[in-house]
């Protein structure tokens, strides 16, 4: 784990858009005469996506986004829409920070993963091996849950068990030390699916026990800066001291909005919904769960992160207008859904007024993520336009 800590990181200064020079890259058409460029079939995908993408952005009269293409070890597309703050002239870039909610829970399984990979922790080490306060009404299923039912969402607990007192800020120790050992158990371990937010925080615990370091410690060490996740941050206060931001927005009239306050709500959960990052972030995220980054994370890591262990079909559909019912699992922090015989892995977020959607075909090497001011319909669509279109590139 150490060495990773003094890996140097590049940082790749990304433009508006992938078709243009960067800002650093002050050319001028009068003294130097660059060769035209051949545009390549994913040129076309992504010129192709980026207009479906940026009609619908003004269709579903979305106050403000950030989309990210990635093939293989190419950013091929990135690029903001809209103001930072609705009726105001700055607007969203690359940089700009979004609370991206619970595609939050994917670090937690990768955390995890590294830690996996470096001897410190094992998928099936028994949680109360490193918190013996972890109780349920079912003492011995307790006693029996491990590490990777956290993730999966299948300890037993129902559905959403104690996630009202999350939103009440209450802290993770203290819902699980008062509230869980009154908590009905739903199903067996490893075979009952049920979402959950305070249970999956628990790893938190676990890895501060074993490390001696907080989860933000971690996440900072191990991914944001081995990834040169620059603008990634893991609290309310880094959020509200980054100039470069954009507030949640809320409807007033079709077509108008009004920027929202910046809640401190799920910064008390992690693992479940708590962390910040700009677009540029996002890019190098993907890339990495695509294997492009074997340095910092083996490809026999991610296997194993995301492995699906459960199916989730009793669950509300995922994208209903796309996909049937049973094609969904749920994997370490991640789902994982059948695309018609294509493996998609994938997650959404919400998180006070803030959407956020990721998606990538780890055979095909492609990934999209995008994140949203605002509960829009476009957060909906977007995924599955994107690998619709891929197929019809393909």
């Amino acid at each position: 784990m150490k060495f990773r800590l003094f890996l140097l990181v590049l940082f790749p200064l990304l433009s508006a858009c992938y078709f243009a020079p960067g800002p650093d890259v002050q050319t001028k058409s009068a003294e130097v005469k660059k060769p035209r460029k051949v545009e390549t079939r994913l040129d076309t995908f992504a010129r192709e996506y980026s207009r479906y993408f940026e009609e619908q952005f003004r269709l579903t009269n979305t106050p403000g986004a950030a989309l990210v293409i990635v093939k293989d070890s190419q950013v091929l597309f990135i690029k903001g829409y809209g103001p930072r703050v609705y009726g105001q002239p700055d607007s969203i870039d690359e940089n700009t920070v979004f609370r991206i909610g619970s595609l939050s829970k994917g670090f937690a399984g990768v955390l995890t993963g590294l830690l996996v990979q470096d001897s410190l922790l094992h998928w099936t080490d028994r949680v109360q091996e490193y918190y013996p306060g972890f109780v349920l009404r079912d003492r011995k299923q307790a006693s029996r849950v491990e590490l990777w039912h956290l993730l999966s969402h299948t300890t037993g607990l129902p559905y959403h068990a104690f996630t009202n007192l999350i939103e009440k800020d209450f802290s993770v120790d203290r819902i699980v030390q008062e509230y869980f050992p009154t908590a009905p158990v739903s199903g067996k371990e490893g075979e009952f699916y049920a979402y959950q937010n305070a249970a999956l925080c628990i790893i938190e615990q676990v890895m501060q026990q074993k490390t001696g370091k907080t989860y933000g410690q971690l996440l900072t060490e191990e991914i944001f800066l081995p990834l040169g996740m620059r603008h990634a941050s893991f609290d309310y206060q880094s959020l509200m001291q980054e100039p470069d931001k954009t507030p949640p927005h809320v409807p007033v009239g079709w077509g108008l909005w009004r920027a929202d306050k910046i809640s401190p709500a799920y910064y008390n959960a992690t693992a479940a919904g708590g962390i910040n990052a700009s677009i540029s972030d996002m890019g190098q995220w993907l890339l990495m769960l695509l294997g492009q980054k074997p340095q910092v994370i083996e490809p026999t890591t991610l296997d194993e992160v995301f492995r699906p262990v459960v199916k989730t079909d009793k669950e509300r559909r995922i994208f209903p207008r796309w996909l049937p019912r049973d094609a969904a699992s749920y994997a370490m922090g991640w789902r994982v859904l059948d695309d018609h015989g294509d493996t998609i892995i994938y997650h959404g977020g919400y998180v006070n007024g803030y959407k956020s959607e990721i998606a990538f075909n780890r055979k095909d090497g492609v990934g999209i993520c995008a994140l949203f001011n605002a509960a829009t319909p476009l957060s909906n669509d977007c995924v599955p336009a994107f690998f619709e279109k891929w197929k019809e590139m393909k």
